[in-house]
């Protein structure tokens, strides 16, 4: 009988965990990978011998020499191919660039193998490095410079001619990987490479006792102003490649990163991920959404990544027998909307989607283990953060008689903000203090703490799962009601005739907050109905909710992470004498979309036009 009670006090506990705890066990062996992981770190740290992402590649380099690391357009370059060329890189920055260890040097270059190359080759004669993203120009390419130190700058073939201001600064040193140049002000690298021998260069350079030394510099771009520096020390890059093998990714996985080297999720996340299992990648210079699954198919790729609306676009691609004819297994990215997530699944396969949420510069990395649709990751005890009240209509957050943050109850929506501490440190932005500030609050929750704020809107469901809600000044109010873009922009991506929707609030003369307004492209060989996206909104949205004027657009505008621009969207409001895209504004009588004409607008500018 002892055995029988045993037997079924084990099999209720079972049935209770399986009812009450359903991801008990999934959330335990994760939780126990990556504290293991970070207690391995704080070892290094406590032990000053730090061993960093190009220690791990040197290692793999050792160890797996033959095996390919990187496939770029159709050429194969293994472990050991890229360890020589960027030694013998790294002995050309030595002697002819006379760079020393501690230096910082700009790099601009699209994605290729040479980036990886002069990356590491920098880095192994112990230099710092900052990405420079490859859309700016002049004025923010100066500003780059000045805010990390640097003054050199190496910079791809293909980049050469888009330098101009650059050039007439005295103090950079300009250098490009090609053999002939026409400018006096830009030197060449790869005639000097012949030369240089592929031995390591003397391991002290690259050595570092802490793991708080910064290793690159991440350009973060501002939808207005000038672009900020990250500090992006060993420690964030150790804990972003190890990113892949928490969600179970082995030495066996191919991955296929399409996004650019210059941002964080490609470099730290997907080439620091690929060295850390010793996997292969295949790098495309610029993502395809025709190309992507032949070529999934061609490299046998098994995870891919993935940012913003890159899933979309592959939805929006035309449907083939072949849509599930691969070997793709996870996708790592962020940004995915839930709409679209059911779609990519159920179009393309049982695709482990792992959703990250975290900004370059951010102390605090939401990690969807379990891959549950339409979260960003679930609440542990390790993840120092709280969401608290923010008050839409004042744009800021909502204090208490003492001056005090509060926090949100389970379920509702809260400015997520992550706790500065030892453990999960911020450090800011390079050449900047105030900015760096600027991100900090202070006297939170008591006098004298310190939270990051990410400057997003998150709610916490019962079951502890966090949802992305929105980024504060994405959310307008309007008719006295908070209206959050991603919810409008969700629902109008299902009527068929849509492709593409970004939606913001514009200001209308004598009106309180924000109108809301959907910039559209419309599907090939489909046409706008204004009747049918009037019942559709009706139908859908909440009556404060539903865009009061639609922008018909050829190409949507996007920053360089694939996410919507709306800046400029709302700087030109809805005035048809100074926009030339097709405008449509909401009418209740007619039960339709109509077009906006001049005498429209001016009605309802002058107020005559009730909205």
């Amino acid at each position: 009988y002892n055995w029988v009670s045993v037997a079924v006090g084990v099999f209720s506990a079972l049935v209770l965990q399986k009812l009450c705890f359903p991801y008990f066990w999934t959330d335990l062996l994760f939780l126990w990978k990556v504290v293991r992981y970070g207690v391995k770190l704080e070892l290094f740290g406590l032990m000053s011998s730090v061993r960093t992402v190009l220690d791990r590649f040197m290692e793999q380099a050792q160890r797996i020499p033959d095996k390919p690391f990187v496939i770029y357009d159709g050429s194969v370059h293994t472990y050991r191919e890229v360890d020589r060329r960027s030694n013998r890189l790294a002995h050309v920055f030595l002697r002819q660039l006379k760079l020393k260890k501690g230096d910082c040097v700009a790099l601009l270059m699209s994605n290729e193998p040479d980036f990886l190359n002069v990356w590491f080759g920098l880095a192994k004669v112990g230099c710092s490095v900052a990405f420079l993203n490859t859309n700016i120009r002049s004025r923010s390419l100066l500003h780059c410079f000045s805010c990390c130190g640097a003054r050199t700058l190496i910079v791809g073939s293909d980049l050469v001619d888009s330098l101009d201001d650059i050039l007439l600064e005295d103090n950079i040193q300009v250098w490009t990987m090609r053999r002939h140049s026409e400018h006096s002000k830009v030197h060449t690298l790869l005639d000097r490479l012949d030369s240089a021998p592929d031995q390591p260069v003397p391991a002290e350079l690259r050595a570092t006792k802490s793991l708080r030394t910064p290793t690159l510099y991440i350009f973060t771009s501002g939808t207005t102003g000038l672009p900020k520096a990250a500090v992006i020390t060993h420690l964030q890059s150790l804990k972003a490649a190890a990113g892949f093998w928490a969600f179970g990714g082995t030495e066996d996985d191919v991955v296929y990163i399409p996004l650019p080297l210059y941002h964080s999720a490609a470099s730290l996340i997907g080439i620091g991920g690929t060295i850390e299992l010793g996997a292969t990648c295949v790098l495309k210079k610029k993502f395809s959404a025709s190309q992507f699954w032949n070529d999934c198919r061609q490299h046998d790729v098994t995870i891919f990544q993935y940012i913003g609306e890159l899933c979309r676009y592959l939805c929006n691609q035309p449907k083939t027998e072949m849509d599930q004819d691969h070997k793709v297994r996870m996708g790592v990215g962020n940004g995915l909307r839930q709409d679209v997530w059911r779609e990519f699944l159920s179009r393309f396969g049982n695709i482990k989607m792992c959703e990250v949420y975290g900004s370059t510069e951010g102390n605090l990395c939401f990690m969807n283990h379990i891959g549950k649709i339409g979260t960003v990751g679930r609440s542990n005890l390790f993840y120092r953060y709280d969401l608290v009240k923010y008050d839409m209509i004042k744009d800021e957050v909502v204090k208490d008689h003492q001056g005090f943050c509060q926090r949100v109850n389970r379920g509702e929506t809260g400015l997520l903000l992550s706790k500065v501490s030892s453990i999960s440190p911020f450090f800011g932005y390079a050449g900047s203090k105030q900015l760096t500030e600027k991100k900090l609050m202070r006297n939170v929750f008591v006098k004298g703490d310190a939270y990051f704020n990410t400057g997003d809107l998150m709610a916490e469901d019962q079951e502890g799962f966090i949802c992305f809600r929105d980024r504060v000044g994405d959310t307008f109010r309007w008719k006295g009601e908070n209206v959050a873009t991603t919810e409008v922009t969700e629902t109008l991506g299902l009527v068929d005739f849509i492709q593409e929707v970004n939606v913001f609030g514009v200001e209308v003369p004598g009106h309180e907050g924000r109108a809301g307004m959907a910039a559209l492209i419309v599907r090939p060989g489909l046409t706008f109905d204004g009747k049918k996206l009037f019942e559709h909104s009706v139908r859908d949205l909440p009556a404060y909710a539903r865009p009061i004027f639609i922008r018909l657009q050829e190409v949507m505008e996007m920053t360089s992470t694939f996410k919507q621009q709306k800046f400029q969207l709302v700087q030109s409001g809805f005035n048809p004498s100074t926009i030339s895209d097709p405008l449509y504004v909401l009418d209740y009588r007619q039960k339709s979309y109509v077009p906006l004409t001049e005498q429209l607008y001016q009605s309802i500018v002058s107020g005559e036009h009730k909205l």
